[in-house]
């Protein structure tokens, strides 16, 4: 989650309650409940973005001007095109119903007070009504609900199963349950808003006092509204969803929203019961048992109810924003809830303390969390020239014994493109961070919608500044509409470069999905190389991935200026897990099939003669 038009996403351990802060748990690894026999790769696009066409992009621009994408725009071709990709997983991001600066009331829904609402189509994580969609999304926005049914329907045809975004820490100012199911009650609907704080608010109140709108942006760029004002009816004022306890919260908090409370008294101590000792060997179904005699926090059966309703209407599994600002007996309570309707729900979770990790995957029943201020942020490092590529062997070592959860990507709607910049400079010198972030483990791969065409991000949205696509206006994507080609889905518009770039992503994932060496073992040839091979450069990075029926040797270089050659050294340990004698084997590479070399191993250790150009990557296969 983007938390403010300045602020990307960081490491929210300063806000986070002291409730969530636990000790790193030192447990032994357990058995992985749905452990996947292939790679997942998940493609999560902008769901207002993805399919407008609309090339204006003015700033500030209104649906009018710029366009907007709708459910429909996921046609059979398009869903036929990213499966084609090498994807098995999409992630619609944006769905719920959120505050956005548009004239609904035709449709029963209340206008929204921009002074209160990031941009004009709104921030995805200030969700006003979590039993409906974006309204922006329907061609007919008294059926938008119906329209995502349908969109559920031609993803599952299409062979792909899906996510939505659930966001538990917090939820719009102005939340209206205008589609709550019988039986469920509106948020704030029963608190007792005459104090701070009680076990069964679903809000922490500062009682006696009138919420103040921050000091900052002219909410949309001066343009006269009927609701800026000034002023935003809150009494008593409530808790900002960061936690900031201001009556005026600053312009950096996540002042659009308010934070939901789960039962953690103020002081941070925890108002409800906890997991007993030994439960991070349990399964999700004995933390199901556990929790069925229990009395829990109002919130907490209100998000379980929601995660339900989505759940029964065939959504697939959630990415949970800001998981950590949530205490793990939450999650384990609704995700485990979750995975008796579907086994193999797929549930994501945005995690930034690498301390919490184990907790939130044993503890919490989450599937998988960001591997973001590890794996990403080391090899934003490296192709930025403030890093030397070997600290990857550590990081995987340290992660060894949640390695399969933790998700790899290099593009997201809170990060700057891997194109832009701020980031990889070239989508050409982000190729081989591709290929280490889609190889280096058995977790899955993520792309973001556009990366794969070079989407740089250098659009001055408005609220959104250039380097992000901006997920807070109505927008275009100017690669990716290339790609789109005005609904062909074909692309048809691409350069000869943008294609050849879709091709390498298109080879990457498709092999990634069918090797078996990458859903197997792993083993580090980095330092044994860096300490004694001549011309193995600062910039290149090699590894080992091996299953019983497929062995692999990748090398990656980083450089986009330097060719290297070298003999490529193989340690006498891998030879003999590989059980390997002496003699030539050949190497071929499986990215574009066109290189080979031979593997001599000559008392029990290999070497092959290595040539790669700048921003090379091989996937080499031992042919036995």
């Amino acid at each position: 989650m983007i938390k403010s038009k300045f602020v990307a996403t960081g490491i929210a351990v300063t806000m986070l309650f002291s409730a969530c802060k636990t000790k790193d748990l030192k447990m032994s690894e357990v058995k992985q409940e749905n452990s996947k026999e292939q790679k997942v790769v998940v493609y999560q696009v902008f769901t207002r973005l993805f399919g407008n066409k609309n090339k204006t992009n003015k700033p500030w621009g209104t649906i009018e001007e710029n366009g907007v994408g709708k459910f429909n725009d996921f046609t059979d071709k398009a869903l036929h095109e990213i499966k084609d990709l090498g994807v098995t997983h999409i992630w619609y991001t944006g769905v719920p119903h959120h505050a956005l600066v548009r004239d609904y009331t035709a449709y029963g829904i209340s206008n929204d007070d921009p002074e209160v609402v990031k941009g004009r189509a709104g921030s995805p994580y200030a969700v006003k009504d979590y039993y409906n969609v974006n309204p922006d999304l329907a061609v007919n926005p008294a059926n938008r609900l119906q329209e995502f049914e349908d969109l559920i329907a031609r993803t599952h045809k299409a062979g792909l199963k899906l996510l939505i975004d659930i966001v538990p820490n917090h939820i719009a100012r102005k939340y209206e349950g205008k589609n709550n199911p019988e039986g469920v009650k509106d948020f704030g609907a029963d608190d007792d808003i005459t104090v701070e704080y009680k076990r069964d608010n679903n809000f922490y109140y500062i009682p006696n006092s009138h919420f103040e709108i921050p000091e900052g942006d002219i909410p949309l760029n001066g343009e006269k509204n009927a609701l800026v004002d000034g002023v935003f009816d809150e009494n008593p004022a409530k808790w900002t969803g960061n936690g900031s306890r201001k009556v005026k919260p600053d312009q950096n908090d996540w002042y659009e929203t308010v934070k939901v409370n789960y039962g953690v008294r103020p002081d941070g101590t925890k108002d409800f019961p906890e997991l007993p000792a030994g439960f991070d060997q349990k399964s999700y179904k004995e933390h199901f048992a556990f929790w069925q005699d229990k009395d829990v926090p109002d919130s907490w059966k209100k998000f379980k109810s929601i995660a339900l309703y989505w759940t029964a209407k065939g959504v697939d599994g959630f990415r949970y924003d800001m998981a950590e600002m949530v205490p793990y007996e939450f999650w384990s309570y609704m995700n485990s809830a979750v995975k008796m309707k579907n086994p193999d729900a797929f549930l994501l979770a945005e995690v930034y303390n690498p301390n919490e990790y184990r907790n939130y995957i044993r503890l919490g029943k989450m599937d998988y969390l960001y591997d973001k201020v590890e794996t990403y942020d080391k090899l934003k490092d490296i192709i930025r020239g403030k890093s030397s590529p070997d600290g990857l062997s550590d990081i995987q070592k340290g992660m060894e014994d949640i390695e399969h959860h933790m998700l790899h990507f290099l593009d997201n709607h809170d990060e700057q493109r891997l194109a832009s910049p701020e980031f990889a400079g070239t989508p050409e010198r982000g190729k081989p961070l591709m290929v280490v972030s889609t190889t280096l483990s058995t977790s899955p791969t993520m792309v973001y919608f556009g990366q794969e065409v070079g989407e740089a991000g250098n659009e001055n949205a408005g609220f959104g500044t250039r380097s992000r696509t901006s997920i807070f206006d109505y927008i275009g994507v100017p690669s990716h509409q290339k790609w789109m080609n005005e609904g062909k889905f074909d692309g048809g518009q691409l350069s000869d470069s943008e294609k050849a770039l879709r091709d390498f992503y298109k080879r990457l994932l498709n092999f990634s999905l069918k090797s078996s060496a990458l859903m197997g073992s792993f083993q580090e040839i980095q330092s044994v190389n860096r300490q004694n091979t001549a011309g193995y450069d600062e910039l290149i990075y090699s590894y080992v991935r091996w299953s019983e029926n497929q062995k692999l040797i990748v090398t990656a270089n980083f450089s986009s200026e330097k060719t290297s050659e070298f003999d490529l050294k193989i340690p006498a340990d891998v030879i003999s897990k590989w059980n390997f004698k002496d003699g030539e084997y050949q190497l071929t590479d499986q990215l574009y099939k066109t290189t080979s070399v031979k593997l001599i191993v000559k008392n029990g250790e290999g070497s092959a003669r290595i040539k790669i150009l700048p921003s090379e990557s091989f996937i080499f296969e031992l042919k036995i």
